[in-house]
């Protein structure tokens, strides 16, 4: 996998650190209000190349289909069931990533180390998001499948990248502004009316450029340019990174099991990505 790929998947996954603490900042706006209005400060970063975001219906359908029906499904999901337990099913999509990869890319196996690495990482998110408790309830089955829809739409939209017709990155722009303005639709739907002061602009500006912009168009380059397999068990580097996050600016406090999921996460993106050292045959 080309160096290239490797950073522009950690820039991404940097970028998506933050984006927890944004929105804890960003609490009392609308979650739809929110992401519309981010997605559309992110097509704006793709303005300059205006003339890349020139593509085929089929391709543009699949951007909003992975940008606007991830945060749909995902919202909906933490409207019917509680935050933690939607969180954690909604972290499947690393590991949906490495697990389909072989499906929707012909050609493509998979080592024992890619599905080690990325159950390892798996595991790490679920000790960061749960605290090692975990309760699923039955009447709250329809979040926990809108969760698990969420996570299948953004794995499956990571993979067909690879599979359309080839597009600059810089279309992501036109994804992120058609997708923004079906949020803002949904803002309309389903929320009361509301809005977001002068104050947190600055904010809302720096989620919109960073985790809503810039990290859309970074990972469709990554996945363009490395092996999904890898940058599948890195992703679950997002949650470890978030919580650190947290934890520095005191919104969030550091447990034994942070630690555990530390190792298990580290040790899992270091499987997946065969950085571990292996004994050669003799």
């Amino acid at each position: 996998m080309p160096a290239k790929a490797y950073l522009q998947a950690l820039a991404a996954i940097g970028l998506w650190s933050t984006l927890a603490w944004l929105a804890l900042e960003l609490a009392r706006v609308p979650p739809f209000l929110l992401v519309g209005s981010a997605l559309v400060v992110g097509a704006l970063c793709g303005l300059p190349r205006i003339r890349a975001w020139r593509v085929p219906p089929a391709t543009l359908l699949l951007g909003v289909y992975g940008l606007f029906g991830f945060h749909f499904c995902l919202f909906l999901a933490l409207r019917r069931a509680p935050p933690v337990e939607a969180n954690l099913i909604n972290y499947l999509w690393p590991l949906l990533i490495v697990a389909l990869a072989p499906a929707f890319l012909p050609g493509t196996r998979l080592a024992a180390r890619h599905v080690a690495g990325a159950l390892a990482g798996f595991a790490g998110a679920a000790l960061i998001v749960t605290g090692g408790r975990l309760e699923l309830a039955a009447e709250h089955a329809a979040g926990y499948a809108l969760a698990a829809a969420s996570a299948f739409i953004w794995a499956s939209y990571s993979l067909l990248t690879k599979r359309v017709a080839p597009f600059p990155s810089a279309a992501v722009g036109l994804f992120c502004l058609v997708a923004g303005a079906l949020s803002l639709v949904m803002h309309a739907l389903l929320e009361p009316p509301a809005g977001w002061s002068l104050a947190q602009a600055p904010l809302l500006v720096a989620l919109g450029v960073g985790p809503m912009g810039a990290a859309f168009y970074l990972w469709d380059a990554a996945l363009k340019n490395g092996d999904p397999r890898i940058i599948g068990s890195l992703a679950y580097l997002t949650p470890l990174g978030s919580t650190l996050l947290l934890v520095a600016t005191g919104a969030g406090s550091f447990r034994p099991s942070t630690a555990a999921a530390m190792v298990l996460i580290v040790g899992g993106a270091a499987l997946g990505a065969g950085a571990w050292p292996r004994a050669r045959k003799r």
